[in-house]
């Protein structure tokens, strides 16, 4: 289903975006509409799947998630059985925040947050037992600098 978004739709999501807890009023008086016409709008933005579930942004440093580390994978390994043993093994793992299959030298990129560096080692001996990889690089984010979800709309 493809569906056309005007100014008033991409008004309506990055308000979204920005806060999703919103009431129906607030967005409208935003936007400049009103409630239901602005109801309607992200019931067809959420049917056509542009606009997913809600949720909640939480602190991971203040819940004791202090160590982000970006995992950068290579392997040797490009059969179909061990691709699906290996995407299971990270959709298993919560620690995984974020899994990329990228073009060029490196294979795939995790961001991977866990609450100290002996919690990582944890984290990858349970992955290499899993599924062979030829080699691993961990890099740990020194500073976050910027995090959002948020689109440019």
């Amino acid at each position: 289903m493809t569906v056309r978004l005007d100014a008033t739709d991409r008004k309506i999501l990055a308000e979204l975006q920005r806060d999703a807890g919103q009431s129906l009023d607030e967005i409208a008086k935003k936007v400049g509409s009103s409630k239901t016409p602005v109801w309607n709008r992200i019931r067809k933005m959420r049917d056509a799947g542009i606009a997913g579930p809600q949720t909640v942004v939480l602190d991971a440093e203040k819940l004791g998630f202090e160590a982000c580390f970006f995992v950068l994978i290579r392997t040797s390994e490009h059969e179909a059985e061990w691709q699906v043993r290996f995407l299971e093994a990270l959709r298993s793992r919560p620690e995984v925040q974020e899994a990329h299959r990228l073009a060029g030298e490196i294979d795939y990129i995790l961001k991977v947050r866990v609450k100290n560096a002996r919690a990582y080692d944890a984290f990858y001996q349970a992955l290499i037992s899993e599924v062979k990889v030829h080699n691993v690089t961990a890099l740990l984010s020194m500073e976050e600098i910027k995090s959002t979800t948020a689109l440019p709309l």
